[in-house]
């Protein structure tokens, strides 16, 4: 069922590092998102694929983990993503992309829990860093990077309501990360009249 898919998909920080991912894999993660609607069709996302430790450890520290984690620096050796999705755009083909990177991202968060992987949007980038580290051609504008490994930690959800209205993530002390998310009612406006 597709809300359960959607409920498993989180944004997961912690992965066991030494789980390799295939290149095939990601591949057709990747295959997901180009099959995904594109504003006018106009398919501008282009995509760096990464599954090798050192092209990793390039990509590790251009990235910003989970703000609201202010005593957290992000993943340790051993629980680092063993790849990563690079999404660009191909000023080339168009600068005219709405939302397509975050259409494209979400089709591959959803196929990596389908296939037991967790991942992590990441639109907190060093990006003039992971420029030079790839050797990344001016053409391309980098929107998001996309972290993905099998899942080392513990994801819930709760409602806004138990956690005194605050939207903010948080980690337990058993490092079960938790994720309010406010309640239907709240967010759907009535427009019509009664």
């Amino acid at each position: 069922m597709i809300k359960d898919l959607v409920i498993q998909t989180r944004s997961c920080r912690r992965f066991h590092e030494n789980r390799a991912i295939s290149p095939e894999t990601l591949k057709s993660l990747v295959d997901l998102g180009r099959l995904s609607a594109s504003a006018a069709n106009r398919q501008p996302l282009k995509y760096i694929l990464s599954t090798d430790p050192a092209t990793n450890e390039k990509i590790f520290p251009c990235l910003a983990w989970a703000a609201y984690l202010k005593d957290w620096a992000g993943p340790a050796i051993g629980e680092r993503p063993a790849g990563y999705i690079i999404i660009l755009v191909d000023t080339r083909v168009s600068n005219d992309y709405w939302c397509d990177h975050g259409i494209a991202g979400q089709s591959i968060l959803l196929g990596a829990t389908e296939k037991g992987l967790a991942g992590c949007f990441i639109g907190a980038i060093n990006k003039d860093r992971l420029r030079e580290a790839l050797s990344i051609p001016p053409h391309f504008k980098i929107e998001l990077v996309i972290a993905l490994g099998e899942p080392a930690e513990t994801i819930v959800l709760e409602s806004t309501a138990d956690c005194d209205g605050s939207i903010r993530y948080w980690r337990d002390e058993n490092g079960v990360h938790h994720v309010p998310k406010r309640p239907l009612d709240e967010i759907i406006v009535d427009a019509y009249p009664r």
